[in-house]
């Protein structure tokens, strides 16, 4: 039985949020998500990936919304400024979406495989997870993850004290780290001119 399947069993739902709302220093501060590998904006590539694993999806940028509306998807801001990271995007999105479960991932994964969305969801329903983490077989992914809408309370006042690492907040909760190392390839992120082309080399082969 998929992923989805078990959730529709237990009425229960998933959303999947696309974090493009950071300042992209490492790319001169143009937007990562709108970068094109081919004739696709890199986040489009995500969103295609993602959107069939999942029941609602939004992408969380600050800028650009009409660029990013133009993919098929609704686009919320941070409901906190500052460019404050991830855990921002996530909030936004538990606050928007109506799901039990919110899938997490950036924009700047163009490999990211559809079945991660089930890797890391399944665990949170046969371990009662607060949040499913990846793991590549070496070190923690933290902006891919499954998260109950539980923990939206606990990741506002997170936010609200001034706290940003995404990781602490993770040791706050009933946190499992799950293993994706034969997804690795889900966590190759795009920040220069030459991964952008050996990307696109790859993609439209």
């Amino acid at each position: 039985m998929s992923f989805l399947s078990k959730l529709e069993q237990r009425r229960e739902r998933v959303g999947a949020v696309v974090l493009a709302g950071g300042l992209a220093r490492r790319m001169g501060g143009r937007d990562k998500g709108l970068i094109l590998i081919g004739e696709q904006p890199m986040a489009s590539w995500v969103v295609s990936a993602i959107r069939p694993q999942v029941h609602d999806i939004v992408i969380n940028a600050n800028r650009n919304h009409d660029a990013y509306e133009s993919l098929g998807a609704e686009v919320i801001a941070d409901r906190h400024s500052g460019h404050i990271g991830p855990l921002a995007g996530l909030s936004a999105a538990m606050h928007h979406l109506t799901t039990d479960y919110v899938f997490m991932c950036p924009c700047d994964s163009p490999f990211v495989h559809a079945s991660i969305v089930s890797l890391l969801g399944e665990p949170c329903l046969d371990q009662s997870a607060d949040i499913c983490v990846a793991h590549d077989g070496e070190r923690l992914q933290p902006v891919f993850c499954v998260a109950h809408r539980r923990c939206l309370e606990s990741l506002d006042a997170y936010l609200a004290s001034g706290e940003r690492k995404i990781d602490r907040w993770y040791s706050t909760r009933n946190t499992v780290e799950i293993d994706c190392s034969n997804l690795a390839d889900s966590f190759r992120n795009i920040n220069t001119e030459e991964e952008r082309l050996a990307a696109q080399h790859e993609l439209l082969a």
